[in-house]
Formats: C-alpha cells, structure tokens, sequence
C-alpha cells in the first residue's frame, strides 16, 4: 500500500512537472497590424527587425504575423483602439489620427519643437514614461517615437510665406492643421495613405511629411518641389505609438513577458527613430536624382516663419489649461529632454 502510495505521488509530481515544462514551452502567435506598405520605411527597417528580435529571443515561441497596409480592416484611425480592444495585438499608428485624445503627447508636433528623428524618439519616450503614462494606460505600450524634420512637398515651389498662401496642404494632425492655417495655407486633414491618391487627383496641392515616406508614396514623382528650413529642426514632427493589447500581454508566461519587456522602452524607441533618420536620406536622394527643386528657406526666412507658427504653440497652451493640463509647463520639459537626447 505504502509503495502504491509513493508511486502515486511520484506520478502526480511527475504529471505536474511536466505540465510546467509544456507551460514554460507554450508558443503565441501575435497579430500585428499596421497602415503602410511593407516596403516603406518603418515596416521594413523597424517592425520585421522587432518582430524577428522578439521571434529569436524567445527561442521561436513568439511568432509575430504581419498585417501590412491596413489588411485586417479598418482606418488608421482606429489602430490604436484595436490594439486596445484586442481586435488585433499589436500596431503601430500615428497618435494625431485621434485628435484631442493624446493631449499631453501632443507637445511634441508644436511647431520647430524637434529635429533628428532618434534624439526626438528618444526624448519622446522619455517624456511618455515621466509626463504622459496615463494616456497609454488601456493598452501595453511598446515604445513611441517621431518622426524627422517635417517639410513641405508641393505642386508649385514653396519659397517663402507668401507663396504657400492659398494652397491646400495635406496635414496629419490638429496641431499641424493650426500651424498650416496661422501660416495662411488651406489645411486638408487625412492620414498619410491617402496622400498619394489625394494628390493624383488634384484634391490637395502639396502635403507635410517627412522625406522618408515619400518613396512609399510616390510624392517625387507626383510633386517637383520640396521646401526644407534652415537649421536642425523641422517645421513640425508627427508622434506614433507601438501598442500592444494589455489582455495579450499578460496571458504570456512569465518568460515570455520578459522577451516582450526587453523589446519595449527607449531602445525600441531609437530603433523607430533611426529608420525614420535612414529613410530621410533615401527620400531625399530619390528627389535629388529625380531632378526635383529642393527649396532651402535661409535662416531669416525660417524665423518668419517661426514666428507666425508660434501661436499654434500660445493657443495649445491655452487649450491644455481649460483641460487642467499645464502646458507650457510640459513644452518646457519636452525641449528639455530634447536638449539631454541631443547629441
């Protein structure tokens, strides 16, 4: 009897030790969904280079599908709520898509705010982490990042503010869309997919992007001029967020949680930065090639306009204070960890 008991309990432990084991080696397939085509910049040279870090430091337990150009549905608008509600496990998407949602994270699109796109990420991800949690608290936040020196890509050459006067200029956020209206341009709000359509059918006369997606959307073949300022900051910079459903995240085991912690945070949020830096590069050789006019504004000029884009940044202040949210008081922050990113 006693030897039937002992082998009993020796099976049981046996039984529990293995099914550890089968636990510790569960695997998870995570659905990522995202706007761009996956030849644009940071599908390939940030997210297929996460998914496959995640997918070899996890010892091929974590399998990341990939949902490029919105193919499960929906707009880019709603990214990000899918990712909270578990309609896919992670995307990535631009926070300005949802205005007056991401108040605090809006500071860093005020005008002239940022320049290098892995400074600013940085910076961002910092600010986030300090200032701007509870704005992501409904999801599992991966990292945040901007993108580069925002510019201007039009129809007929941008020279100076008097020219932009009048056009209907393609803007990514509310915060972009008041800077594109204060410097005297008729602003068309969408997201970044639908330039290249709005732009073949004369719906808009130029856009605001960085250089780096303009390849993927094909802006130097369907616009011959491209307007930069003078220094290192651009006119603008857009704000995005890698975002991963909170349900999806804690059901992983432990170690698997920890593959994911250490593929999330200010690193990722270089890696992200980095692939906008590189692709600026590419987006302007391809213009340069292509024998575009590239518009230079001098230093006196990008002061014009520094100043007339300066209210945007007065009003967002004054915006935030009827939200209980002090934002010069944040602005302050924000160029600060700029200042410590820079290098």
């Amino acid at each position: 009897m006693k030897r039937r008991t002992a082998l009993a309990a020796l099976s049981a432990a046996a039984g529990t030790l293995f099914a550890g084991a089968a636990f510790a080696q569960e695997s998870v397939t995570l659905r990522l969904h995202q706007m761009l085509p996956q030849q644009a910049t940071i599908p390939a040279k940030a997210i297929v280079p996460w998914a496959k870090k995640v997918e070899a430091e996890s010892g091929g337990r974590i399998k990341i599908q990939l949902f490029h150009a919105m193919q499960l549905g929906g707009t880019p608008p709603q990214l990000f709520d899918q990712a909270r509600d578990g309609v896919v496990d992670i995307t990535w998407t631009v926070l300005g898509y949802t205005p007056g949602r991401f108040n605090k994270s809006e500071v860093f699109e005020l005008p002239f705010m940022s320049g290098s796109a892995e400074q600013s990420s940085r910076a961002f991800q910092e600010y986030v982490e300090k200032f701007a949690a509870d704005e992501f608290k409904d999801v599992k936040l991966i990292a945040v990042h901007t993108h580069g020196p925002g510019l201007f890509h039009t129809k007929q050459p941008v020279t100076g503010l008097e020219s932009l006067r009048g056009m209907k200029v393609r803007g990514g956020s509310r915060i972009i869309n008041n800077m594109l209206g204060k410097l005297g341009a008729t602003p068309v709000g969408m997201p970044v997919p639908a330039v290249t359509d709005a732009l073949s059918k004369g719906t808009i006369d130029g856009t605001t992007i960085p250089w780096e997606v303009t390849p993927a959307l094909k802006v130097s073949e369907l616009v011959k001029n491209h307007t930069t300022f003078a220094g290192k900051q651009g006119l603008y910079t857009q704000t995005f967020a890698f975002s991963m459903n909170r349900a999806a995240y804690s059901k992983l085991p432990d170690d698997l949680k920890k593959v994911i912690d250490n593929n999330s945070g200010i690193e990722t949020a270089a890696l992200f930065g980095r692939a906008m830096d590189e692709g600026d590069k590419v987006g302007r050789a391809i213009a340069e090639k292509a024998g575009n006019n590239i518009v230079a504004l001098d230093l006196a000029e990008t002061q014009r306009w520094r100043r007339t884009a300066g209210t945007v940044e007065s009003d967002w202040v004054t915006e935030m204070k009827g939200k209980n949210i002090d934002g010069a008081k944040l602005a302050s922050e924000a160029r600060a960890l700029i200042a410590k990113h820079t290098k």
